[in-house]
């Protein structure tokens, strides 16, 4: 008799265990439902990559989908149309995928990643509601069409790292929240239609190593709070409709390396910090700088690029510039320069076009003084 109860008490509890198993391995009802909702709102015509969400366990097995191997949530969604998969080199293509982010996506209080990019036609806004998601991390549109504004609560998300909707249609302006996001990192919005001003406190994003904004509508001057972050490696504001002067302290940034200011309405004088600093891509042109470029380079001075072209500057090439410890591409072209061109390095190695259309400069490689 004994016996016999411990086998049914044995039994009873491998299945409650198998149950139990059964039921961390399985995603919650909730998740699956909004995994079935955001699948209804795209359409992939092409790759099948939605044909292994079927099934009750979308932690196994379904496409781009992670869960938290403790609770059991989803926590990541990777879905990537371009990428290095054996589905794409397969068929020799890159992904397409049109339809909307559905805001079901929402209901995945879990998520901590959420990549939907490169499928060129997925459009509509982004959710809304996105901003409660309270575990999110890694926010990730980049290469759609998605358009509508920036939610303005995106200051929610305080876990951020990074954010990248580059090359989609998003408009209106960077949300003021946008500077709560202490752990951001990684901030990409080129190549959209986004305008307005930076706000002016930018600097309070102290965690951020690169800020690329090129290709929008973005006005107003540069807010100088930006020298505050000490991480920023890399600043890209080109192709914008910024103008005003280039604050000096950026020249005084710790680890900043690339400067991307080119194709603005930027006017005042260079910084003669911004020749002495960290910075090894530099790129000032098409703007309206004007006075004299700053003599002050020395050992400190070290660029792969310094492009100076299409802008107002005036007198001559400082004779100090043969002393930068390195300068590989220079371009003075289109200003306003006179002068001899200093002899030796680097002059003895660039062509004549990085110094035509100037007001009156001579020596190799051009014409002779």
């Amino acid at each position: 008799m004994e016996t016999a109860v411990r086998l049914h008490l044995t039994v009873v509890a491998v299945i409650l265990f198998a149950v139990t198993f059964a039921s961390v391995r399985a995603c919650p009802p909730s998740d699956l439902a909004a995994l079935l909702a955001i699948k209804a709102a795209l359409h992939e015509p092409h790759f099948g990559i939605f044909n292994s969400w079927t099934g009750t366990d979308c932690c196994h097995n379904w496409h781009g989908i992670s869960c938290d191997p403790e609770t059991g949530r989803v926590a990541d969604i990777n879905l990537r149309g371009e990428a290095e998969d054996p589905i794409y080199e397969k068929n020799h293509r890159t992904g397409y995928m049109t339809g909307t982010i559905s805001p079901a996506i929402c209901r995945l209080t879990r998520l901590s990643s959420l990549t939907i990019a490169d499928w060129k036609g997925i459009s509509g806004e982004i959710p809304k509601c996105i901003t409660t998601l309270p575990f999110l991390r890694i926010f990730d549109l980049i290469g759609n069409k998605i358009s509508g504004e920036i939610p303005a609560g995106i200051g929610r998300l305080h876990r951020l790292t990074v954010l990248n909707f580059a090359d989609n249609l998003i408009s209106g302006p960077i949300p003021t929240s946008l500077t709560n996001l202490s752990s951001l990192m990684h901030l990409d919005l080129r190549n959209n239609k986004i305008s307005g001003e930076l706000p002016r406190d930018f600097g309070r994003l102290g965690m951020l190593s690169r800020a690329l904004l090129s290709r929008n509508l973005i006005g107003g001057t540069i807010p100088s709070s930006i020298s505050q972050i000490y991480r920023l490696a890399d600043l890209d504001l080109s192709l914008n409709q910024i103008s005003g002067p280039i604050p000096p302290t950026i020249g005084k940034m710790a680890v900043l390396a690339t400067l991307n200011l080119d194709s603005n309405k930027i006017s005042g004088r260079i910084p003669p910090s911004l020749l002495v600093s960290g910075i090894s891509n530099l790129n000032l042109s098409k703007n309206f700088l004007d006075g004299i470029i700053p003599d002050v380079f020395g050992p400190r001075s070290y660029f792969t690029v310094i492009d100076l072209s299409f802008n107002k500057l005036r007198g001559n090439i400082p004779k100090s510039i043969i002393s930068a410890s390195y300068i590989g591409h220079l371009d003075l072209s289109h200003n306003h320069l006179c002068g001899r061109i200093p002899a030796g390095s680097p002059f003895d190695h660039l062509e004549a076009s990085s110094f035509t259309y100037n007001d009156c400069l001579c020596g190799k490689p051009l014409k002779a003084c």
